[in-house]
């Protein structure tokens, strides 16, 4: 196969969601009939003691069989969490005021910036697949 084709292969339609240490890639790729199919792979990001950092990656593969079925689950399982505990997040990571139980602070947390707003995951809308 050549390198063109496989960089063809690669780069037919891309979206990157950034959520604080873990990064959403979705990409549309092909198959080997020429058909297409949709990878959803969640990256996140390990500082190591010395400084240096790695990613651990986690990929699922959907094909166009199971869209309605996978959006129906996807939809209905964000809709129970949204009925149960509300929108606002709850994690104590993501409070401003949140020290470590050594009293250490946490990592600085990010603050709003000028920059465009990525979309929540909760966001996302299922209809394009």
């Amino acid at each position: 196969m050549s390198e063109q084709y496989m960089m063809e292969k690669e780069e037919i339609y891309s979206k990157v969601m950034r959520a604080g240490r873990r990064t959403y890639f979705f990409d549309v790729r092909s198959t080997k009939a020429g058909d297409y199919y949709l990878t959803i792979t969640e990256s996140k990001k390990f500082t190591n003691d010395d400084g240096s950092f790695h990613y651990k990656k986690h990929k699922i593969y959907l094909y166009k069989e199971d869209f309605h079925e996978f959006k129906d689950h996807v939809e209905e399982m964000i809709q129970y969490i949204i009925d149960e505990k509300g929108e606002e997040v709850i994690s104590e990571r993501h409070q401003k005021d949140y020290k470590k139980e050594n009293g250490d602070e946490m990592d600085t947390v990010e603050e709003p910036t000028d920059e465009p707003a990525t979309s929540n995951f909760t966001d996302i809308e299922f209809d394009d697949i």
